[in-house]
């Protein structure tokens, strides 16, 4: 029996590698929603098992045509408010008008539906598409949630680990945890729940769940380098922080959103918690921060996110 998965944002990060983990399923039919199928990797775009469609987010006609006969659509939109909750908005009415049975939103990252509007603002438009899909007749709603992802957390732009001087920075006591899934791993899940038509509502996955000292200690132990570790401040030091920086550069969020990020990663309240599906595909195997960092070389680690 075919598969058919429909992807829209094929040409994205994630959905270039969500789509390269779904064709090692050989009952799987990918069809990719796109602008442009000139920018989609030749390995998917020569894939006889890829279809592409092109079309703008908010082009009904075309969405519709990329929707119809499909079994269940995913959308890796990545992009600003507009485009999180009516470009997935169009994607939805498409699904309910084609009859298509589950959709998988553009989430991931926190269990947002924890927070309150504006608390992590950047989670907001989740929060439109989720109360927009319990509307639904007919397409059913998937939220994936993984925590966050490690390949971002040791990138420059999270200002947590400096490469060029080996340094964790951190905010509260460096005990608090933190849930992390790298990219890949994100993947294979997200795979394994797009062809389980049993699988909607919310599912959780984590790679690894340690603390930022705890990721120093494994940062030692795997590449033999003993890593600097310096606090910053407390957690409500950061919070106080954040929420400054958002009101002097209101326009220039590269300033404090990683901030907001960080915050709401470590004081508990969105937490993806225990009753996580981990086990429920056993033929993956939750990638922890140790096999992370193995896969990768101390030179590679802060340019994986964009690798």
């Amino acid at each position: 029996m075919v598969f058919t998965v429909g992807l829209a944002g094929i040409t994205g990060k994630f959905g270039r590698l969500l789509a390269s983990k779904l064709i090692q399923k050989p009952d799987v039919i990918v069809r990719g929603y796109c602008r442009d199928p000139k920018k989609v990797i030749t390995p998917l775009s020569s894939s006889s098992q890829v279809q592409l469609f092109q079309g703008g987010a908010y082009d009904t006609d075309r969405i519709r045509a990329f929707v119809r006969g499909c079994d269940v659509v995913i959308c890796s939109y990545l992009g600003d408010d507009q485009l999180l909750i009516e470009g997935q908005k169009k994607l939805i009415d498409a699904c309910e008008a084609e009859g298509v049975p589950r959709y998988i939103a553009s989430d991931w990252c926190l269990d947002y539906t924890k927070l309150e509007f504006g608390d992590l603002f950047p989670k907001d438009p989740m929060k439109h598409v989720k109360a927009y899909l319990e509307d639904q007749t007919t397409v059913k709603g998937v939220h994936i949630l993984i925590g966050g992802f490690m390949d971002t957390m040791m990138s420059p732009y999270f200002q947590l680990f400096d490469p060029s001087t080996y340094t964790f920075r951190y905010w509260g006591e460096g005990s608090e945890p933190w849930e992390n899934t790298s990219y890949e791993n994100a993947a294979e899940f997200t795979a394994a729940v797009a062809t389980d038509p049993l699988a909607v509502g919310k599912q959780k996955f984590v790679g690894d769940k340690r603390s930022i000292k705890g990721i120093a200690d494994i940062f030692e132990t795997v590449y033999g380098v003993k890593p600097n570790l310096e606090r910053q401040g407390s957690l409500e030091d950061l919070k106080s922080t954040m929420h400054e920086l958002r009101a002097m550069y209101p326009n220039d969020p590269s300033k404090y959103l990683a901030m907001f990020y960080k915050y709401y990663m470590t004081n508990g309240q969105a937490y993806v918690a225990s009753d996580m599906e981990n086990l429920k595909y056993p033929g993956i195997k939750p990638i922890t921060w140790e096999d992370f960092m193995r896969s990768h070389s101390i030179q590679e680690l802060a340019g994986v996110y964009v690798s």
